[in-house]
């Protein structure tokens, strides 16, 4: 297990490259990190949030898709109830809020 500060320093990490990502695809879409959650917001009015849980060292995704809770197993994020990919599943619940090709990849 990771210290909080470590847990802090990389959840940062991660907001930083979902914000990159976005702007690189040039989305019509809106980022607002508050705290220990970031926000997405698509012209049509449907978000996504994305939420680090310190205390049990998890990240959160909360789209129309559902509710997921990520924990780190090796260098990855890995669902605790469907064994999916963190970056995986963001981007699929970012194409179908901005109605966009989207990925994480590259």
């Amino acid at each position: 297990m990771m210290t909080e500060s470590e847990f802090l320093q990389l959840s940062d990490d991660i907001f930083d490259r979902i914000e990159q990502a976005i702007d690189q695809h040039g989305l019509d879409a809106d980022t607002l990190r508050q705290g220990n959650v970031l926000e997405i917001e698509f012209d049509s009015g449907d978000k996504v949030i994305v939420n680090r849980h310190a205390v049990n060292q998890e990240m959160w995704i909360a789209a129309k898709s559902g509710g997921y809770h990520f924990s780190r197993r090796g260098e990855d994020w890995i669902a605790s109830r469907d064994g999916s990919e963190f970056y995986a599943t963001l981007a699929e619940a970012i194409r179908a809020g901005s109605g966009e090709a989207f990925s994480f990849a590259g």
